[in-house]
């Protein structure tokens, strides 16, 4: 199958995803039912508006404390400079026009017995299903050394916003012939082929601004979502400016000193940075702990008919706090889950037969202006759990002409501009 035609086949399914099927009424029990989701990201922004879509009469309510939401996806454009910092930024006012409450709050605190969410404002909401799309939060101390008070000097920037903003700043301010390194955690994490993603797009500003700069990647793991077209694809472009260090060959990193900009590796080996990238270990963000619907990992184990959490009846999780595996934590997986979950819900509130689960997933990476690559799969519920249906996905071909890689790039932009879009209405 080419990658064309794949692409076809996956947005017709992703389409017919999104077609459900959705009663236009509400059954006079549920209309005055309430939903309340926490998270205004791609899985929380997206269930709000597909419930007020399959169900108006639904009272929706969306919890975020951000009164802009700014993307991951795309954050990594922003360090290379190849896109503004607003341009990646979204408002709500989209949402509001389509019927959808919104409280510009934290939540702090879930209710299960009383069914009611308290807000850092004091305020409580109840609630008939509550939908929590919290996405990750850090493992502080979980490495040796990095706690958050750390991050202020060797940044994450997982979480698109005054991280990322900091790492930018650094990586212009580092110094001609410096080395940038970056800490790679082991599976699972948000996005597992945004650090890559990342060293391409640094090694393209470094290659203009900063050309005798080196990258070196230090990863706890062999092997990483396409790396055959990553590694290809950095020494194409870049030649030896990226290095990565695997497992096996001492590439993990065991304690971080942030104020020497230093990390020591299992083997006992230190390398030392001009600019220091520490992606951590992940859960899922704190409210998720605080309903009680994680596990022992610090995940979210849920249903794979309808992405109700297994631990509490009413309580709904998307996105990157769930264990969902095969799919990846992408935005547009938690996109995909959103739509499913919504439909469930109204299908439950209505005592209509419930949708039969069917998921998909594109991740489009950038290594340089006009050269993409992707990944894809589709994934439906089977035997309790979650499976990739066969033969439907993979990746980019390894040896595509400049056209295919001009191609994926541009598709990745149209994902971009169409998913924004299909959520905030822009």
């Amino acid at each position: 199958m080419t990658g064309l035609s794949r692409r076809r086949i996956l947005g017709s399914l992703a389409a017919g995803s999104v077609a459900l099927a959705a009663p236009s009424i509400v059954r006079a029990g549920a209309g005055s039912a309430r939903v309340v989701i926490v998270g205004g990201g791609f899985g929380g922004a997206t269930a709000a508006r597909y419930l007020k879509l399959r169900a108006p009469q639904l009272r929706v309510t969306l919890i975020e404390p951000a009164r802009r939401f700014y993307t991951c996806p795309f954050s990594n454009l922003y360090l290379a400079g190849l896109r503004s910092w607003e341009s990646i930024g979204h408002g709500y006012d989209g949402l509001r026009g389509a019927g959808v409450e919104l409280v510009h709050a934290q939540a702090e605190d879930v209710d299960t017995r009383l069914r009611t969410v308290r807000l850092s404002t004091g305020q409580t909401l109840g609630w008939d299903r509550l939908v929590l799309s919290p996405g990750v939060d850090m493992r502080w101390n979980a490495l040796e050394g990095y706690d958050e008070a750390a991050s202020l000097l060797a940044p994450h920037a997982w979480k698109a916003g005054p991280q990322t903003q900091l790492l930018r700043r650094q990586m212009e301010a580092m110094e001609q012939g410096g080395t940038f390194v970056m800490v790679i955690p082991e599976n699972p994490f948000r996005c597992p082929p945004g650090p890559y993603e990342r060293a391409a797009m640094l090694a393209h500003y470094f290659s203009r601004h900063n050309p005798r700069a080196k990258i070196l990647l230090l990863d706890a793991k062999d092997n990483f979502s396409k790396k055959g077209l990553f590694q290809q694809g950095w020494k194409a472009l870049y030649g030896d400016m990226i290095e990565w260090v695997g497992l096996t060959d001492d590439g993990q990193v065991t304690r971080v000193d942030a104020k020497a900009l230093e990390v020591q590796t299992a083997f006992g080996q230190v390398h030392k940075a001009s600019v220091l990238n520490v992606i951590p270990p992940q859960k899922a963000g704190f409210i998720a702990e605080r309903a009680g619907v994680v596990d022992a990992s610090g995940w979210v184990p849920v249903k794979a008919e309808s992405f109700e959490t297994q631990r509490v009846a009413g309580i709904y999780a998307l996105g990157d706090a769930t264990i969902a595996a095969p799919m990846p934590k992408s935005a547009f997986v938690a996109n995909t889950q959103a739509k499913l979950a919504a439909a469930a819900i109204v299908a439950e509130l209505t005592g209509r037969v419930p949708p039969v689960a069917s998921y998909a997933n594109t991740c489009y990476s950038l290594l340089a202006p006009g050269y993409g690559i992707s990944v894809a799969g589709v994934y439906r519920a089977e035997q309790g759990g979650i499976a990739e249906v066969p033969g439907s996905g993979g990746v980019s071909p390894a040896n595509a002409d400049a056209a295919f890689r001009a191609a994926e790039a541009a598709y990745g932009e149209s994902w971009y501009a169409a998913i924004c879009a299909d959520i905030w209405g822009r």
